[in-house]
């Protein structure tokens, strides 16, 4: 259910659930973090198939404990640690726990139609450790409580306006695009890329 692709110095990784919106399991958490933890590449990017990136937790899964299960933060952790450029290609609607991959990421683009949302409120969990933080230092700690709090549905173009994504793309050029937005730091050497990035807050 995940697609580990390289182009280079380039690490993709692809949720293939498509069937179920890309809903996560554990075991696809668990090898998402492993793939990025070892990863040698000096850029990674995070797609999916279908017209959802992912709806957050696989319902029966987080209903059996994976809603607060470490792995999500074993996963977001390796994500802000991995020490070249992390972009989010979001092919579709971002939701829930899912959240936490996309800001462990160093750049966001997504598709005109993509929605944003955090249903944690309604659903009586709370967000990952890490990701309110993560969000707040992104969109402010209003707009941060309007998605967490509030239950909005942030679309792509108020997304942008915020802040919680950095491009809007075509469907058909979203993977090349974020593929163009690592090719300076493709070309440079690992040990430069991380030197550069370990000198941004």
């Amino acid at each position: 259910m995940i697609e580990v692709t390289r182009d280079g110095g380039c690490l993709i990784l692809t949720l293939n659930r498509p069937d179920k919106a890309n809903a996560l399991t554990g075991q696809m958490l668990a090898d998402l973090a492993e793939a990025v933890e070892n990863a040698t590449e000096q850029a990674l990017i995070l797609t999916g198939r279908g017209k959802v990136f992912s709806a957050g937790a696989d319902l029966e899964a987080a209903r059996e404990g994976l809603a607060t299960d470490p792995v999500w933060e074993r996963l977001s952790g390796a994500i802000a640690n991995f020490p070249g450029l992390s972009i989010a290609a979001l092919n579709g609607t971002l939701a829930g726990g899912a959240f936490g991959m996309a800001l462990a990421c160093d750049l966001r683009i997504a598709v005109a139609g993509a929605k944003f949302f955090y249903p944690v409120m309604k659903l009586g969990y709370l967000p990952q450790p890490s990701d309110p933080q993560r969000l707040a230092a992104l969109i402010g700690p209003a707009r941060a409580k309007m998605i967490l709090m509030a239950g909005v549905k942030a679309t792509a173009d108020e997304a942008l306006a915020w802040g919680l994504i950095d491009r809007i793309s075509a469907e058909d050029t979203l993977v090349d695009e974020a593929f163009a937005l690592a090719e300076d730091t493709l070309a440079a050497g690992a040990d430069h890329a991380a030197a550069i990035k370990s000198m941004i807050p």
